[in-house]
């Protein structure tokens, strides 16, 4: 099946208009009721990493439904339906939302082991400076300086690091610093993570195999195939996911492992029937 030709087609199936809804939904209490009530949604169904005080089962399938801006919700629920909508109508309403689901699941977990690496090697380094500072050990100050660089952690002001470099053997001004670094260490462990892109991925990726000769217009005015779209996409993704740049905020593991889920699970149901699977 390389061209996607349909036949009885649903432009808003059932369980991608279920899905959009709920998303709305979901997006408006985050922005209204939420607000007013001040209700804490991200710590209650965001995904945190299993480190993190905050972190609750439920947030493997919850975070799906939360979007940060108009632009995040827009992007993934315009993915959603322009590929799903196809999807769906092939496979049916109960086996394309068991794909979303798995897909969502599978790249849930895929970002937080990286995660749980990334927290693991901060959490090693914090404690060894808060165990160097509480000792009263040499070398506390240059340990807390080497971690603001290699975090790359802006302070109100640079005097406490003037000053320390000046005097690195000031306990008083070094446990001002070190409760910078604690507050950074405790945003960094309760960062959380929301959005459907890996779930979307892994529908985005399912697409692709099935209709690899399919034109895509990219901006609305420029054909590619599929195929040439979903490759340079996911490479796109990896890159970054292995580079991890400081200040990038993007789950890119989230959506490598949504694609990845999506693809193996679309091969899996398709080797007995390499047209469909019904």
């Amino acid at each position: 099946m390389n061209e996607f030709r349909p036949g009885r087609f649903q432009v808003l199936p059932t369980i991608i208009k279920n899905l959009l809804i709920i998303n709305v939904l979901f997006f408006v209490a985050q922005n209204t009721i939420a607000t007013q009530l001040n209700i804490p949604m991200d710590n209650l169904f965001a995904l945190h990493t299993w480190k993190s005080p905050l972190f609750r089962p439920w947030q493997l399938v919850s975070h799906l439904f939360l979007h940060s801006d108009i632009m995040h919700i827009f992007g993934n629920m315009f993915g959603l339906w322009m590929f799903g909508s196809v999807l769906e109508n092939l496979w049916g309403s109960k086996r394309f939302l068991t794909f979303y689901v798995i897909c969502g699941l599978g790249a849930a977990l895929l970002h937080l082991i990286f995660l749980n690496i990334e927290i693991s090697h901060l959490t090693n380094e914090y404690l060894d400076i808060v165990a160097l500072h509480t000792s009263g050990k040499s070398g506390a100050t240059q340990a807390m300086l080497a971690f603001v660089n290699h975090h790359h952690i802006m302070l109100n002001s640079d005097d406490i690091l003037t000053f320390l470099r000046a005097n690195p053997d000031n306990h008083e001004v070094g446990g001002q610093l070190l409760d910078v670094l604690s507050e950074y260490y405790k945003m960094k462990i309760n960062t959380p993570t929301i959005g459907a892109s890996g779930a979307v991925f892994g529908v985005l990726a399912a697409f692709v195999y099935l209709f690899p000769n399919t034109y895509l217009y990219l901006y609305f005015f420029f054909p590619v195939k599929a195929k040439w779209a979903g490759l340079a996409y996911f490479a796109y993704e990896l890159f970054f996911a292995v580079r991890a740049s400081a200040g990038d905020n993007v789950a890119r593991w989230a959506h490598v492992g949504g694609a990845i889920v999506g693809l193996i699970l679309v091969i899996t149901w398709n080797k007995t029937n390499k047209q469909n699977f019904y």
